[in-house]
């Protein structure tokens, strides 16, 4: 078994955590190290470590985290214009292996971002 992760513990309210919406399958909390004035993490409350490790059965789990993306976007007001980011290993600049989503809004992404996709 391995440890927990820190999203772990704060789903298990082990650590304190501004939830800015909860429902039976995920959280949704500010980053605390923003990279944009709107930045959250949606995280599944099924401890998946990457996106490469979700299974078939996931694909309902990961189908709503989609739509809850949206449903967040929309609520804070970022609707418009918002980016949706999932990194998959220490490579790709993921910190902590419980899958989740990165909702970035209110900045303008340039090519010089180098995220000028």
């Amino acid at each position: 078994m391995t440890e927990p992760t820190v999203f772990s513990k704060i789903i298990d309210g082990e650590i304190p955590a501004e939830k800015l919406y909860e429902d039976d399958d995920c959280i949704c909390i500010k980053d605390i190290a923003p990279k944009a004035p709107t930045h959250v993490l949606l995280i599944p409350k099924k401890p998946i470590p990457r996106l490469v490790d979700a299974t078939p059965e996931d694909q309902a789990l990961l189908g709503k985290l989609m739509v809850t993306a949206g449903d967040i976007a929309r609520e804070l007001g970022v609707d418009d214009a918002f980016r949706l980011v999932i990194n998959n290993g220490a490579n790709a600049g993921q910190t902590v292996f419980h899958l989740h989503l990165h909702i970035l809004g209110n900045k303008k992404y340039t090519e010089d971002d180098g995220l000028g996709f």
